[in-house]
């Protein structure tokens, strides 16, 4: 038996709501003020001379709670990339002399990652122009969250 059509935010079938024009809005703002985030984040870490992914590498390692070794593995795991990828990373930022690597005391296997104090420099740099932008979109970033959420409650 067909379904009739459902109007904007009315429930269709087995309980599943149609999306309003509200919501398809709202999604399409937030990926909009996502990406104006991204393109600003790009361009920040391309005018202190590194990639996007060697940006987000080192805040990820800067980042990791000082209770856990930050290894490749894990690298790979918050970067969403594979494994090799992150090798090949971390072997850049070493060669840039943004990265150390050591021999994890526990399993010799594995190798922590630290920042070198340049890293730590241009991290620092990198870091506060992003909070300052962040803070600029939050007021925009929360309106848009608030319409999500309503829908949600």
């Amino acid at each position: 038996m067909p379904m009739e059509p459902a109007q904007d935010g009315e429930t269709v079938g087995n309980s599943k709501k149609t999306l309003s024009d509200e919501d398809y809005e709202a999604l399409a703002n937030l990926r909009f003020t996502l990406r104006r985030f991204m393109d600003f984040s790009t361009s920040a870490a391309q005018e202190e001379g590194l990639p996007s992914q060697q940006h987000q590498a080192l805040l990820a390692i800067k980042g990791h709670p000082a209770t856990e070794a930050m290894t490749i593995g894990t690298l790979a795991t918050r970067l969403l990339i594979a494994p090799h990828t992150a090798t090949e990373l971390v072997g850049r930022l070493s060669t840039a002399g943004l990265v150390q690597r050591h021999a994890d005391l526990e399993d010799k296997r594995r190798q922590t990652l630290t920042l070198t104090e340049k890293a730590e420099a241009v991290l620092l740099r990198l870091s506060a122009v992003h909070l300052k932008e962040i803070r600029e979109m939050a007021p925009e970033l929360i309106i848009i969250l608030q319409r999500l959420q309503r829908e949600i409650a």
